[in-house]
């Protein structure tokens, strides 16, 4: 069951995330940044236990950033993360986005969900307001990935 996250998620939201950024395969998000982007997040439950997150962040008039994918580390390859994007995607034309872009460093599982490489630089400069908090600003190595929203 994918769900919207509540304060009760937060703490293991933050450990799962955390989990990954420690690897540095995800960008690390303060237990700060999770309550205040909270109605950003969904999770995956399964057995009364978190094993994913994802979140669906609105950026412009037209696009939005999927933020925060993890999937808890005995949980991998079971399609939760695919569906977590789906979720993500269907909220984005739900609220009429066109467009919806992520910032990562799993080209090929978003390669496969159809979103392509951009360059960063065509990214609205209001993206990049976040990335001045960022451990890796100003030297940040994630792939840019974007995808045209189908109605």
């Amino acid at each position: 069951m994918i769900r919207p996250a509540t304060v009760n998620d937060v703490k293991t939201i933050h450990e799962t995330l955390e989990y990954y950024a420690d690897k540095g395969l995800l960008l690390p998000r303060s237990l700060n940044n999770l309550y205040d982007n909270l109605r950003d997040f969904i999770v995956a439950e399964e057995e009364a236990e978190i094993s994913g997150v994802g979140s669906l962040h609105v950026c412009w008039e037209d696009l939005g950033e999927i933020r925060s994918l993890a999937v808890r580390p005995d949980r991998t390859r079971q399609g939760i993360g695919c569906q977590l994007v789906e979720v993500c995607e269907n909220e984005a034309r739900e609220l009429g986005l066109r467009k919806v872009f992520t910032l990562t460093y799993q080209e090929k599982f978003f390669a496969g969900l159809g979103y392509r490489i951009i360059d960063k630089g065509k990214l609205p400069h209001k993206v990049w307001g976040e990335c001045l908090n960022c451990v890796k600003f100003p030297d940040c190595d994630e792939i840019a990935m974007i995808k045209e929203l189908s109605y």
